[in-house]
């Protein structure tokens, strides 16, 4: 055995490591246990077993926003950060031992996806920082809550679940949310609530929120959705103007979709349907009264009662006012009368008309101006075939470019008229059904023929009449009747009996022909044809000369009927 005086190599080794504190050095970096010694000011002296001992604060041993509870004996553990420092102390932190011991903690939990507790203790850009027992983790602002939190005071400095999202160790790094675990449990809540709800059910519950489409109702826990459309029969513009948020409600469960959690309710389920007996209630033809609810392009909503609506088409809002959109011929919540047209409780329509419920201006013009009276009004447009006059009781009647004046063209006579002029004109025809009323203005010329012979009445169906040509047209000819001034038209196809003859220029204008008159169009206008004047003089011709079975050809009996005729 060696003796002091001289020392083996090993006994040398051992006293070159105790002096520069080998064993020492294995406490830096680990977590070690120490006893409190002492209690100076704010800080406790720690001893673990060291040359010397450390001193550490006493806020590092407290939970956020508590006091430190330590007394002198109390064993904890604490982090060697280093053995010794230049004063000659153990540097030690209960922080990090505490950071420490939680990382391997939250690892674990972690891999198995469990919720942590933590504790929300600052404020930093973008969120929030929370304690989890030592290790400290960031909570973005939008895993905080479900819905937007404007104070998190409330939230601050009390311990609560959180779930992380993500978590480095190497850079010290962990993510949690707050909203993941709250959603979480809300899922499993209403998963609990919605198994004793079921479909038709009536159940009471208070709004929550209002929305453009509807209001969200709370029923103990869930929320139900309660679509505008569902909450009364009647027009509803907006949600606000029949509930408000806090209101009581009695609704019932329309539907619930188990997949995605939804429930639909209904108000207006839990009321009697206006629309039973709606047939009965507003026979076809009967009038009512109603209030303009809504006006769209396509006609105007009158509401007869509430819950039940009426469609008043366009077509059918004015006898006179064509291709107006509905908004300049009634407004909203404007009383109208209107007539039913039509009624579908299937499809819970109602259609209505407006101008029924006034009447017929029509049939008024045609009462109080017949074939033959004098009237007169301002020219409201002139088209390429005529003009249009504003008559009395807001109708229109029109002058045909032929019915404007004697003895020019229509086209001449047409510029001889502008729009705002106010001119006199007779009543040719009237035809309420159609809407139409045909004037005349040459009629009242000095020297035109009688009212009678205007309106075509002196000509007969049949007669055969000189006529003298106004205008050669493509599609025929126009011609004046040389006994009674009145002018008709000969069609391209009343030209002759032969293609080659239906040949408009072949003829000129002041030319004479003889044609028969075939009929008379609305405005009694004679129509005339030379095809059937010589189909007519054909067969005359046969019927005085013999037929051709005698051997005499078509062209000799018309060849000797000339004579005769000459």
């Amino acid at each position: 055995m060696a003796s002091s005086a001289n020392p083996t190599r090993d006994d040398f080794a051992a006293m070159l490591n105790e002096s520069l504190g080998g064993e020492d050095q294995d406490f830096e970096g680990r977590v070690v246990k120490g006893t409190i010694t002492g209690i100076e000011n704010d800080k406790a002296v720690i001893d673990v077993g060291l040359k010397s001992e450390g001193r550490v604060a006493l806020r590092e041993f407290a939970a956020p926003g508590q006091k430190a509870d330590l007394k002198i004996g109390d064993e904890v553990e604490v982090y060697v950060d280093r053995v010794e420092n230049a004063d000659g102390e153990a540097m030690l932190s209960r922080d990090r031992a505490r950071r420490e011991a939680a990382w391997d903690r939250l690892e674990d939990e972690f891999g198995e996806g469990k919720r942590v507790e933590g504790v929300i203790y600052g404020r930093v850009k973008g969120g929030f920082t929370v304690d989890l027992d030592g290790a400290v983790a960031f909570l973005p602002g939008s895993q905080v809550d479900i819905r937007p939190v404007r104070d998190v005071q409330p939230l601050m400095d009390i311990p609560q679940p959180f779930q992380i999202l993500k978590m480095d160790r190497r850079r010290g790094n962990i993510v949690v949310s707050r909203r993941a675990v709250l959603e979480e449990t809300r899922a499993e809540q209403r998963s609990g609530l919605i198994q004793n709800l079921t479909e038709n059910q009536v159940i009471e519950g208070v709004v929550k929120n209002i929305t453009d489409y509807g209001a969200f109702v709370d029923l103990g826990g869930i929320d139900g959705l309660l679509h505008v459309t569902d909450m009364s029969y009647k027009r509803i513009n907006h949600p606000n103007e029949v509930i408000n948020i806090g209101d009581t409600l009695k609704v019932q469960i329309i539907r619930i979709n188990q997949d995605t959690q939804r429930i639909s309710l209904g108000m207006k389920q839990l009321e009697s349907d206006p629309w039973d007996g709606a047939v009965a209630k507003y026979p076809i033809g009967a009038k009512l009264s109603g209030a303009v609810t809504n006006i769209t392009e396509y006609g105007a909503f009158v509401e007869l009662e509430p819950g039940i609506e009426g469609l008043v088409h366009v077509s059918e809002m004015s006898w006179t006012k064509k291709n107006v959109h509905p908004g300049k011929i009634v407004s909203t919540s404007q009383e109208v009368d209107v007539i039913v047209l039509e009624v579908d409780s299937e499809k819970r329509r109602i259609s209505l008309g407006l101008k029924q419920a006034q009447n017929n201006p029509w049939d008024a013009f045609a009462e109080t101006y017949p074939v033959g009276t004098t009237v007169e009004g301002e020219v409201k447009n002139a088209t390429e075939f005529g003009l249009f006059i504003g008559l009395e009781g807001d109708v229109d009647g029109m002058v045909h470019m032929s019915d404007i004046a004697w003895g020019i063209s229509g086209e001449d006579a047409l510029n001889l008229h502008r729009k705002g002029e106010q001119v006199k004109a007779i009543v040719l025809d009237v035809d309420v059904e159609k809407e139409r009323i045909s004037l005349g203005m040459k009629q009242l010329e000095k020297g035109a023929p009688s009212a009678e012979a205007a309106t075509g009445s002196s000509l007969r169906k049949g007669a055969v009449v000189t006529v003298t040509i106004l205008q050669v047209t493509d599609s025929g000819l126009e011609v004046q009747a040389g006994d009674d001034g009145v002018t008709g038209f000969v069609k391209r196809s009343d030209l002759g009996r032969d293609r080659d003859e239906q040949r408009p220029d072949r003829f000129q204008n002041g030319q004479k022909i003889d044609a028969m008159v075939v009929g008379f169009d609305r405005s009694k206008k004679p129509n005339f044809s030379i095809k059937a004047h010589q189909l007519a003089e054909e067969k005359q011709a046969v019927e005085q000369y013999g037929s051709s079975d005698s051997g005499a050809s078509l062209g000799d009996i018309l060849g000797e009927a000339l004579k005769k005729k000459d």
